[in-house]
């Protein structure tokens, strides 16, 4: 079978970064799906990890989370989908990734795709929208507001896939008002499609714009990226007792010092921890997967996808690398067929 490897970690540039490959098939045991992967999309975790040693005992590895397909063959434990099922997943941070024509993937972490949706489309999905679910719901507990600021929150980074598909569960799902930041004309006015109500610049300082909105201070603080240098600027701007969630890697780590005067909460997101450590309750993640393609079906969100790039191969793939390590991309990148 085709596949995308690497074998050398560092920088996208390089010629060989990013390479094709043959491989053979597969074969699902226990409560594996072996999946035809017709379309992936590209996170910023693919160009981290890139950039990092191989795991121990291999001379390359395949990269991508995101996939969408059909069901090739079941291991004799699956018990929820058979062969010739339309699927969506983010697949898992320690086995060979999504960027091969089959792909091995737990059962337990698989959704089935939305049938209003193209494979390409359903490709962005699962790894932002896992990562979004689980935090506004599980970490940040927004149906549980604090007392002050319970009912705002504020998106950093409200144009990339996580926040992009916040927006959307937020207005589905919640009744919070939202607050967004971009940068941009144009991605300015793709946050306001997501739903945002309000949009503000994060090249700017974000204390003043949110007090200059009228709405109080938040409650909430999902902060999708460069939290380090946002930082003191939430600190100054987030409502006493309110709860800062983050999935980004601040340079330099984090002083949470200055969340103890107002008590604020720090609330780590990583929607690989429960494939990464078989918790228990990792069957959570497919059940996310099949209500998001419920709430895409019932027209209450959308794909995020923005573009499709053209084939999944090196080339395609180390440019769609490229453009996720600019900071530039607005919603998710796709890619479809071998």
């Amino acid at each position: 079978m085709k596949a995308i490897a690497f074998k050398t970690p560092g920088a996208i540039d390089r010629a060989d970064s990013l390479i094709d490959v043959t491989l053979d098939k597969p074969a699902p045991t226990g409560r594996d799906l072996l999946v035809k992967v017709n379309a992936v999309s590209v996170n910023p975790v693919d160009t981290k990890v890139r950039q990092r040693p191989l795991p121990e005992g291999s001379d390359q590895w395949i990269l991508g989370y995101d996939a969408a397909g059909v069901v090739d063959a079941v291991g004799p434990d699956v018990t929820d989908f058979n062969v010739g099922d339309a699927v969506f997943y983010a697949g898992s941070l320690v086995r060979p990734g999504t960027n091969s024509e089959f792909h091995l993937v737990d059962e337990r972490i698989v959704g089935r795709k939305p049938a209003n949706l193209s494979d390409a489309a359903s490709a962005a999905l699962p790894l932002t929208a896992i990562t979004a679910r689980e935090m506004l719901f599980d970490r940040l507990n927004v149906q549980n507001p604090p007392a002050q600021g319970g009912d705002v929150i504020l998106v950093i980074g409200g144009a990339g896939g996580v926040g992009s598909i916040t927006i959307q569960l937020l207005r589905a799902l919640t009744d919070l008002t939202i607050i967004a930041t971009a940068s941009r004309p144009e991605t300015q006015d793709w946050v306001r499609e997501c739903g945002a109500h309000h949009v503000i610049d994060h090249r700017q300082p974000l204390a003043a714009q949110v007090a200059a909105l009228g709405l109080g201070a938040p409650g909430f603080v999902f902060s999708t990226t460069q939290t380090d240098l946002h930082y003191e600027q939430i600190v100054e701007l987030i409502a006493p007792q309110g709860r800062l969630g983050l999935i980004d890697d601040p340079e330099g780590g984090l002083n949470i010092m200055p969340l103890k005067l107002k008590a604020i909460s720090l609330h780590w997101e990583m929607m690989f921890t429960r494939s990464l450590f078989g918790t228990p309750d990792m069957a959570e993640q497919g059940k996310l997967l099949n209500e998001v393609a419920a709430l895409v079906e019932a027209g209450k969100i959308t794909s995020t996808a923005t573009e499709t790039a053209g084939k999944i191969d090196a080339a395609t793939l180390k440019r769609v690398h490229a453009q996720i390590e600019s900071g530039t991309a607005r919603g998710k990148i796709v890619l479809e067929g071998f």
